[in-house]
């Protein structure tokens, strides 16, 4: 079997597994998010029954609007750390899939950088000349591909860094 055929083999079994563990981040992903907001529920429920208790026990005014104060305070900190937890989930989601991304972009340019070295051994004489201006045109392509990946990754480092300082500062907020 010649070369190019067995790199297009090669690409689409790694193109196919790839696509499994992409699979796999995706549906843990979906896991961590149901569990969360299952166990938000339970929490939920729970708080309910004992609010709802405090507030048959109420025996006066003050006692209500104590309640309703204190009712509010941990529903907002409680809000931030949902959406925080939510966050999470998706930021590792993400990064999760981005490598695979990245490993699948990666090999796609290996076995073209292979495909193109068969090609440039089998070219006719006098095609060096077009073999070295594919070879140049891939490289260029392939460092522009390696640039617009680093620079989504900072972008996303800055995003993250962002939103977990404004978290944070939520956070706070919400415990005075």
């Amino acid at each position: 079997m010649s070369a190019i055929p067995q790199n297009v083999l090669e690409s689409q079994q790694a193109t196919l597994n790839n696509l499994f563990a992409a699979q796999g981040q995706l549906l843990q992903g979906f896991e961590k998010l149901v569990g969360l907001n299952l166990n938000l529920l339970r929490s939920s429920l729970e708080q309910a029954a004992g609010q709802s208790q405090q507030a048959i026990n109420a025996k006066d005014v003050q006692d209500v609007v104590a309640l309703s104060q204190s009712v509010a305070k941990p529903n907002a900190a409680q809000a931030l750390e949902y959406g925080k937890s939510v966050y999470d989930i998706f930021s590792d989601l993400q990064l999760n899939l981005s490598r695979i991304a990245e490993a699948q972009l990666a090999q796609g340019q290996q076995h073209a950088a292979d495909a193109i070295d068969q090609l440039a051994k089998n070219a006719p004489t006098g095609t060096e000349s077009a073999v070295a201006l594919l070879k140049s045109s891939f490289a260029t392509a392939s460092n522009a591909a390696e640039t617009v990946v680093k620079a989504a990754r900072q972008a996303a480092d800055a995003a993250e860094s962002n939103i977990q300082a404004a978290t944070n500062a939520s956070l706070k907020a919400a415990a005075q």
